[in-house]
């Protein structure tokens, strides 16, 4: 059957938000009108009560003791987030924290309900401090103000500490504080020498210790357990792929993610003896996120995949029942898109790339053209979700790769820091090796493009200035086009945090002037694709439009198109809708004509 992009980008997604204090309800974020909106639904089954309906997507989570739902939203794309209560009737939205020109970022909520706390630029709109609000009062106070960019944790059961991770001035490190409310001190629980991840805790029932995700003396992120009273803590569970953890409400039961090519695998343990409970059982491979009623009864989780776009599901622990909460509504079935296959191929150095193929279905005669979709961050990964606009390449038989070049997280530590600021070209050079696989792939290297958002819109300009007889065109979403200019107009918080990956202006400008694509830019010669949000803080849109006004000048085809109300990225369906469709056009169009 044949479809259009408009029916791959309407395909709507709806994923779990947590449970009302009484377990009847569910909450749940959905893209319905568009956005992302919050709804909820009957635990039991039903129709879903749309609780929000604002032209900016929204975030939320259900008060512990009441049908009160604290909601997060920004304008425009600019991630100057706002703090909002709104009861679970829908009818009456209450700022909390309202302060248009900073940025706030919640951490957590007390378990009584009487109080958030949450991180905010406020003081001189460069730093994060962490502040304590009481939801009654409106007092507050600030907690933790030791400079630069931070995330606020949770209150401890008992309520007595709140936890803060800290990023280092190192690429891929970071410290874990606690906050004791009581005598005001600030602990630094984790000193070390070497780079270093440390997760939030998730506390055990009497606040006397807590479990974390880390890759402290390991290659993989494992769970370890903090224990206050030693200030010490070790390793409790490690494997040969990243693992993260979460605690139910009733503090029961320890939930362990394991995360392999960005597919998840979950168990449940006794955070007591560390006893496996039972596996999340899941349709099939995907990513799950999951939630624990109060009473610990029933467990929801939001199941996404390459051929599902996001469901709500609802597991009933006393009578081993799973029910589907949620049916978004989408007008392609599953058996009709396709499932990516795992693939390494060696670069330039013999390091093993792993990658994630999309092949359209079709006779192994033919050589199909090649999108290649590289992901942001730097990290972060590509994520088996279901992506309209590969799954519509595939439909019109274009192969789509997902490569998860060096740097890229998920797959250890030492992998995560192959590209740190002057080994940055070598995760470019993962491209020529790419370019070469292609052949033996059966696939048309000939005709190959690059598409890429945020760090992976770098990666696109660069690799077309760096390796310009490779490829055939390019798309760049939100893109970095010099790493001068980004650093120098990225939003000031932002700046330090960015540093540390790329390269300082002060002590690497020369460097970052010759890993700049725009540095390069008499070497295009593939036509260029451009998309951008007037609103973006983290990469200003002059970076697009310096890009295309110098390849508008030599004659290099280059089509710019910029969405005033949007940021980092195509938030709103109509701006999809309209991009979208540009994008499939000039990818056909550039790539019709086989490879020879």
């Amino acid at each position: 059957m044949s479809y259009y992009i408009q029916d791959f980008l309407n395909i709507k997604a709806a994923v779990p938000a947590g449970f009302s204090p009484d377990g009847s309800k569910v909450l749940i974020s959905s893209n319905l009108t568009g956005t992302m909106q919050l709804y909820r639904v009957d635990a039991g089954g039903g129709e879903l009560v749309q609780l929000t309906d604002f032209e900016e997507p929204v975030t939320g989570s259900y008060l512990p003791t009441k049908d009160q739902i604290l909601v997060q939203m920004d304008e425009g794309g600019n991630e100057r987030v706002q703090i909002y209560l709104l009861d679970d009737d829908g009818k009456e939205l209450q700022p909390v924290v309202y302060e248009p020109d900073y940025i706030h970022r919640v951490g957590g909520v007390a378990r009584d309900s009487s109080a958030i706390v949450y991180a905010s630029n406020r003081r001189n709109g460069v730093d994060f401090d962490i502040y304590v609000r009481h939801l009654t009062s409106g007092e507050e106070k600030r907690v933790f103000d030791l400079g630069g960019f931070c995330m606020p944790g949770g209150f401890s059961p008992d309520r007595r500490f709140i936890s803060v991770m800290k990023p280092s001035d190192r690429s891929g490190d970071n410290d874990l504080y606690l906050v004791d409310l009581q005598t005001e001190e600030v602990m630094h629980l984790t000193p070390h020498d070497d780079d270093s991840f440390f997760g939030l805790p998730k506390w055990l029932p009497d606040s006397s210790s807590f479990f974390f995700a880390t890759d402290a003396g390991l290659e993989f992120q494992g769970i370890a357990r903090y224990d206050l009273s030693s200030r010490g803590w070790k390793i409790e569970l490690a494997r040969d792929h990243d693992l993260s953890c979460e605690m139910d409400w009733n503090l029961e039961n320890l939930i362990v993610t394991e995360t392999e090519h960005g597919f998840t695998a979950t168990e449940v343990f006794d955070p007591q003896t560390l006893t496996k409970k039972f596996d999340v059982s899941l349709p099939r491979r995907g990513i799950a996120s999951e939630w624990y009623s109060k009473d610990g009864r029933l467990f929801t989780y939001g199941f996404l995949s390459p051929v599902d776009s996001g469901d709500a599901w609802l597991f009933d622990r006393e009578t081993g029942e799973t029910r589907r909460l949620t049916n978004s509504p989408g007008s392609i079935p599953p058996e009709d898109l396709v499932e990516p296959q795992v693939h390494t191929y060696e670069s330039f150095d013999g390091e093993r790339i792993p990658l994630l193929l999309f092949k359209p279905k079709q006779s192994a005669s033919e050589k199909p053209p090649v999108v290649v979709s590289i992901h942001g961050g730097p990290e972060s990964q590509f994520m088996p979700i279901l992506n309209p606009v590969i799954q519509y390449l595939v439909h019109r038989g274009f192969a789509v790769i997902a490569p998860n070049v060096r740097g890229s997280t998920g797959y250890g530590k030492r992998y995560h820091h192959l590209d740190d600021k002057r080994n940055r070209l070598d995760s470019v050079r993962d491209l020529e090796g790419l370019h070469r696989w292609l052949g033996t792939a059966g696939l048309d290297d000939k005709r190959a493009a690059l598409m890429g958002g945020s760090y992976g819109g770098y990666m696109v300009l660069a690799g077309l200035t760096f390796q310009p007889e490779l490829w055939a065109a390019g798309v760049d979403i939100v893109g970095i086009s010099s790493l001068i200019t980004f650093l120098e107009n990225t939003s000031a918080w932002r700046k330090e945090f960015r540093e540390r990956e790329y390269g300082s202006l002060e002590e690497d400008r020369e460097f970052l002037a010759e890993a700049s694509p725009l540095t390069h830019i008499d070497n295009i010669k593939a036509p260029l694709f451009i998309i951008h949000g007037r609103n973006d803080p983290r990469v200003p849109v002059g970076e697009a439009e310096q890009i295309h006004d110098v390849l508008r000048s030599k004659g290099i085809t280059s089509e710019l198109l910029i969405y005033e109300d949007e940021g980092h990225g195509l938030q709103k369906l109509k701006n999809r809708l309209d991009a979208y469709p540009k994008v499939a056009s000039f990818l056909e169009r550039v790539l019709s004509s086989p490879g020879q």
